[in-house]
């Protein structure tokens, strides 16, 4: 092979190895992005403001913009009412959802991927509910056809990825912001946390468990149990059967006994560092993490205040 021969085939060879790299590189963040901790707003009071809200918006935008052809003729009903009801199909389909994110209880392990993966049924179903429901809004003799069926699911695509695209990253970016400036700030106030919580006495009976205020990390909630981890204690776990809020009634008196989340009590004294999320914080506890969920953001920053 002559020199430009070999020189050609060192410059492909090359451009192929920044391609791949180059794509490798971008598969790996892509992945790191989706695997970042979201918010779960399907449940409790987020989950009414995001029904109300995602009404109001498909109402307004399919009213006031009419974004796709519309058939006058084949309504049988006045279009506002026709708005009305391919609006308050996603907000129904969208309370249907949460009732299954709250039986699995998905929050703890809630990312950015699981979110897109939710949002694509979500649209799958309104598309497809949006189609079942044609007989009640045209009076067209091919409603159930193939066309209309893809059209359907076509359209509620096209509206929801419209503000999909652009709402999940800028909410994404500004939680992500806030809490990890919020968690940065509160990290200055942990620094030599004390372990010892001066008392005459610091003993609880909590079942046939008696726990040493001292030694109390944190407790987790698992199902009729309670996991309390304690510090330089063999074991350093024990499992006892109670709730988490008879424990948190039991500690009421101790203000560095923090409740960070549904399912944890955490002991201030030994937060050892504090890092921000989309979704809340994270607590390094020796040598676990223990999180805040975004519900429970408010009270935490007070009582840190506080102690």
């Amino acid at each position: 092979m002559s020199f430009p021969g070999y020189f050609s085939y060192f410059c492909s060879c090359l451009y192929y190895k920044k391609t791949i790299y180059y794509f490798t590189s971008l598969k790996n963040n892509i992945i790191k992005f989706l695997l970042q901790p979201y918010p779960f707003y399907y449940e409790g009071k987020s989950l009414k403001i995001l029904i109300v809200l995602f009404f109001l918006m498909t109402f307004l935008f399919n009213y006031a913009f009419e974004p796709f052809n519309v058939e006058y003729s084949e309504h049988k009903m006045n279009y506002f009412w026709v708005s009305m009801i391919h609006s308050l199909t996603p907000a129904i389909v969208l309370y249907l959802l949460s009732i299954v994110g709250k039986v699995f209880r998905l929050e703890d392990r809630w990312n950015v991927g699981k979110e897109a993966i939710l949002i694509f049924f979500f649209f799958l179903i309104v598309g497809l509910i949006q189609f079942l429901i044609r007989d009640i809004i045209y009076d067209n003799a091919n409603n159930w056809s193939w066309d209309y069926l893809f059209e359907e699911i076509r359209n509620t695509f096209l509206v929801g990825l419209l503000f999909i695209t652009i709402l999940i990253p800028i909410n994404f970016a500004r939680l992500n912001t806030k809490n990890t400036n919020s968690a940065n700030t509160l990290n200055n106030n942990i620094k030599n946390n004390p372990h010892v919580i001066k008392r005459a006495n610091n003993n609880i009976k909590i079942n046939d468990l008696e726990l040493d205020i001292n030694q109390f990390m944190f407790a987790k909630s698992e199902g009729n149990y309670l996991e309390i981890y304690l510090y330089k204690r063999n074991p350093n776990k024990v499992l006892i059967r109670t709730t988490l809020k008879n424990v948190e009634t039991l500690l009421k008196t101790y203000p560095n006994i923090i409740k960070t989340h549904r399912s944890y009590l955490v002991n201030y004294n030994y937060i050892e560092k504090i890092n921000g999320n989309a979704q809340g914080y994270q607590l390094h506890i020796n040598k676990y993490i223990v999180p805040v969920s975004r519900n429970m953001i408010t009270n935490f920053n007070l009582s840190m205040k506080r102690l």
